[in-house]
């Protein structure tokens, strides 16, 4: 067994809403969070190397929105994970599938599975920095 991490944290969770402005304003009025297109970001040091930052973010997406497909279900998880490429050829040779292409940005790399339940699970290895 690799000692490489697969999960190191959880990098955000999204939920569809039918207006998503609303749940923006809603949750920083009742409960701090900032509020910015793309919902709340919350930051914090790496507890094994302090000097490395990361975050973790909640957003509300419309319930019109298709990427959370295949997936039927309201909510997305997405889990901060070390080493992409590797944790996708570990995960088919266990026979899990990747949903779509992996997408690499400025802030990272991303891919998507599908868990035993139908949740879709997006993996997303950050460039913090």
């Amino acid at each position: 067994m690799s000692d490489k991490k697969r999960v190191t944290g959880i990098g955000g969770i999204f939920f569809k809403s039918n207006d998503p402005d609303y749940m923006r304003t809603w949750y920083q009025k009742h409960l701090g969070l900032d509020n910015s297109p793309y919902g709340s970001v919350f930051e914090w040091r790496d507890v094994n190397n302090p000097d490395k930052k990361g975050s973790t973010i909640w957003s509300a997406f419309r319930n019109s929105t298709d990427y959370f497909q295949p997936s039927e279900r309201e909510f997305m998880i997405n889990f901060r994970v070390e080493d992409l490429e590797w944790l996708l050829a570990e995960l088919k040779k266990e026979g899990i599938e990747q949903v779509g292409e992996m997408q690499v940005h400025d802030y990272g790399k991303f891919a998507h599975i599908i868990d035993p339940e139908g949740i879709k699970i997006e993996l997303w290895e950050a460039t913090d920095d």
